[in-house]
């Protein structure tokens, strides 16, 4: 005969045992996208060392809101997962500031070495208490502007109106190259740059082709100023529900897709690139980066304000 309390553990291990499929946003339009990809991977990781307990449906293409609001539903529990720049965390979690900075890093190289370890662990660590559990970066590759002239140098910026995400850093950041910075969500920026509401933008080459910007405007400087990444992170709510085995194969699904995101990523940039230039955009790559990183001090001065942070940026200086 089954006992009252065999019979709510014979429950409660049914219950734990029905499958649970997550959902995760994501901004970008394409299906392929090495984000959306990335995910997707993920979950199958998950559906196959979970015995099928575990899945993650990606929305994409903002369905579920842009950035900010899907990061709002997700600190509640309102949404489970969310891959986002990580811009969109600077004003909520001060360590996210970091890797964000202006040529902060040397190379792609560099960045990654960064973020694969300690110090990449740490800012991950630092949006817990926002209702965040970081974790993984992925790539974003070089960021660079985007107009309907040459960048070439710092003066050559001065006085466009240039769209940034809706980030205080990034507006500091466009304002120190004398620029006008025209903060605004992803997917206004293609009616933006066309009807001449702002004179450019700045993102990383594969944005450029899926967002279609370069149909807009046709000149692609590579000013490469920021290599900021893309973060997963799933609801703190939603998270600590979970039993800590299942967290660790979350968290270690989640690395493992880091890797399969970076393969996509290049391959993705190498096509993008390929597709913008049959498309008449012209690749300006004699840029004059002293020009860019003279002017930076402010913007460090002014954001990287605390020892912790300006640990933080030393700690990825001396990391090469």
């Amino acid at each position: 005969m089954r006992t009252p309390l065999l019979l709510a553990a014979l429950i409660s291990a049914a219950f734990a045992a029905q499958a649970v499929e997550f959902r995760s946003a994501d901004v970008h339009n394409s299906d392929d996208y090495p984000t959306v990809a990335a995910v997707k991977h993920m979950s199958e990781l998950l559906d196959k060392r979970s015995n099928g307990k575990y899945k993650i449906k990606v929305f994409n293409k903002s369905a579920l809101g842009t950035e900010k609001e899907t990061i709002d539903q997700v600190k509640i529990g309102a949404l489970e997962m969310n891959r986002v720049n990580i811009s969109s965390l600077n004003s909520m979690c001060p360590k996210t500031l970091v890797p964000t900075m202006p040529f902060l890093f040397d190379s792609i190289a560099h960045m990654r070495k960064s973020l694969d370890g300690p110090i990449g662990e740490e800012i991950l660590k630092g949006c817990e208490s926002e209702g965040l559990v970081g974790l993984a970066f992925y790539d974003s590759g070089a960021r660079s502007i985007y107009a309907k002239k040459p960048v070439k140098t710092v003066a050559d910026a001065k006085g466009l109106k240039i769209r940034v995400q809706q980030s205080d850093l990034w507006v500091a950041l466009v304002g120190a190259m004398g620029a006008n910075a025209t903060p605004m969500p992803t997917g206004e920026v293609y009616t933006a740059l066309k009807t001449g509401l702002i004179d450019a933008a700045e993102n990383n080459i594969p944005s450029y082709d899926g967002f279609k910007h370069y149909e807009a405007v046709k000149v692609y400087s590579r000013t490469e100023h920021s290599m900021a990444p893309e973060v997963l992170v799933i609801s703190k709510v939603i998270f600590d529900k979970m039993p800590k085995a299942d967290q660790d194969m979350f968290r270690a699904a989640a690395k493992e897709s880091v890797a399969f995101q970076r393969k996509k990523w290049d391959e993705q940039e190498a096509k993008s690139l390929e597709v913008v230039t049959k498309g008449g955009a012209q690749i300006v790559s004699d840029v004059d980066k002293a020009s860019f990183r003279a002017v930076m001090g402010p913007v460090y001065a002014k954001f990287i304000s605390t020892p912790d942070l300006q640990r933080l940026v030393k700690a990825v200086q001396d990391n090469k």
